[in-house]
């Protein structure tokens, strides 16, 4: 798929509603608008989680003008790929599944959202590396591209053969490039995607084991210190007594180093469920408690996910 006519075409908007009492309401909102990629002759459309997680209703849009309603399909946590379906037929062009390891830093790309040519952003991959996100999220090796594009969610990564290698995800401003501070894109290897597309399609998510999950949000100073910024009510953390200004000092008692390392001692313990040893400084006091870990899908609304 080479014509960006094709490209464009490809590309479906999607509105998401998403009801007040839902876990992710308020950080992310409940009216949510973001783009899709058609991967699939049956319809299949892949997008960033965030935008239809626990959605109740899914309106997608093609670029002839055709607007139909459909529902998630499901939502992978650890990649945050999520799938969406029309309930009617949509025609159109479907994108070739590339791969994040043909994109090397410094590589040609465009990004591409829905709507008309102006979605269209040529681009050049200026970084390929980890990161992690403060909801209790990483990624080994996301991919950075300058210059950004304005309407990111769920934008097409598109190597030179037409080929979609990821997702659009975030937007971030004074992002490091070697010397220089620029702003960038980050996006989601579709590589993640390929292995667990029919396991999302039959069970709504991944099989592989759930990870643990605190239900915190947090924060990584210029120190690589990490402190609670935010806990979901109810959820394990909350429950154990964590607060928004905790500072993360150890999980089973090896020091905390960044968001990045507090993940991986977290999900290193085992699956969801396990037990976490945490110890916070909370003004001049050291506390230590323990979290009773948890599968984060069991605090997710279902929504319209079948």
């Amino acid at each position: 798929m080479r014509s960006s006519t094709l490209q464009l075409d490809a590309m479906v908007s999607l509105k998401a509603h998403i009801p007040e009492d839902a876990m992710s309401a308020s950080l992310l909102g409940t009216e949510r608008t973001g783009h899709g990629a058609r991967i699939r002759e049956d319809g299949l459309i892949a997008t960033i989680g965030y935008v239809i997680s626990e959605a109740e209703n899914v309106w997608i849009g093609a670029n002839d003008g055709t607007l139909v309603p459909g529902f998630a399909v499901g939502y992978d946590f650890d990649s945050g790929f999520g799938l969406v379906m029309p309930t009617m037929p949509m025609r159109g062009p479907i994108f070739e599944l590339g791969s994040s390891a043909t994109v090397p830093v410094g590589a040609p790309v465009t990004v591409t959202a829905s709507g008309k040519a102006e979605q269209i952003v040529h681009a050049s991959v200026v970084a390929k590396q980890e990161f992690a996100g403060r909801w209790e999220y990483l990624l080994e090796e996301a991919i950075f591209t300058s210059p950004p594009h304005e309407s990111w969610s769920g934008a097409a990564l598109i190597d030179g053969g037409g080929r979609l290698c990821g997702l659009g995800s975030l937007l971030i401003q004074g992002f490091e490039s070697g010397d220089e501070s620029t702003a960038a894109n980050m996006f989601v290897p579709i590589d993640l995607l390929k292995p667990i597309i029919d396991d999302i399609c039959r069970h709504g998510r991944s099989m592989t084991p759930p990870r643990p999950w605190l239900g915190v949000l947090v924060h990584e100073d210029q120190d690589d210190r990490v402190t609670i910024v935010g806990v979901y009510r109810n959820c394990p953390a909350d429950k154990a007594g964590l607060k928004p200004g905790d500072v993360v000092l150890r999980i089973d008692d090896d020091p905390v180093d960044g968001m990045a390392n507090m993940f991986r001692r977290v999900w290193d313990l085992g699956r969801a469920g396990v037990e976490v040893p945490i110890s916070v400084l909370r003004d001049t006091k050291t506390l230590h408690t323990v979290v009773e870990s948890d599968d984060r899908a069991t605090f997710q609304r279902i929504g319209t996910v079948q």
